[in-house]
């Protein structure tokens, strides 16, 4: 199963909380607090976060921390980026050269390598402004975002609904 770490995760869910809210600062301890997490995992999640620009601190008596520029602006890959601690790559050949003996010969390294691309480009598109708004959920599932015109049902006028 391909999976992102807990940390990833958590990271992820810190930054659109931030994001619901842009202008205030937050502490890790009503991070934790609010979010359900431990604080020593909301700290180092800030401090990682902090090292690649995706949120600032700001010292003194009111500090805290806020979003490193506007959540439009940070893409999920970002977040992948900066929290995983290996380069991102559903095989190890597709996310570094050299780490397989098999890859010169290998027939589908260009394939993954292909995969992993699209992945990219997908974590690339996502934006925290698109994590704080969620796409709506199949009726009776949990795991599927509706996409596509039934996803605006109830929000397009009759007259403009696509022919089925």
């Amino acid at each position: 199963m391909l999976r992102i770490s807990k940390l990833t995760d958590y990271g992820t869910l810190v930054l659109t909380h931030m994001a619901n809210f842009p202008d205030r600062l937050f502490s890790a301890t009503d991070l934790a607090a609010t979010l359900g997490l431990g604080a020593p995992t909301v700290s180092k999640v800030l401090k990682t976060l902090g090292r690649h620009d995706l949120v600032r601190s700001v010292r003194g008596l009111h500090g805290g921390y806020a979003l490193g520029r506007p959540a439009v602006q940070i893409s999920v890959a970002q977040i992948v980026d900066a929290l995983e601690e290996q380069p991102f790559g559903l095989t190890e050949c597709s996310a570094s050269a050299g780490s397989c003996d098999f890859e010169h010969d290998c027939r589908i390294r260009a394939n993954w390598q292909r995969i992993n691309g699209v992945v990219r480009r997908a974590l690339e598109d996502v934006s925290l402004a698109d994590m704080v708004s969620p796409l709506p959920m199949v009726a009776g599932s949990d795991a599927r975002p509706m996409t596509g015109p039934q996803s605006i049902k109830g929000r397009v006028a009759p007259d403009q609904e696509p022919a089925r």
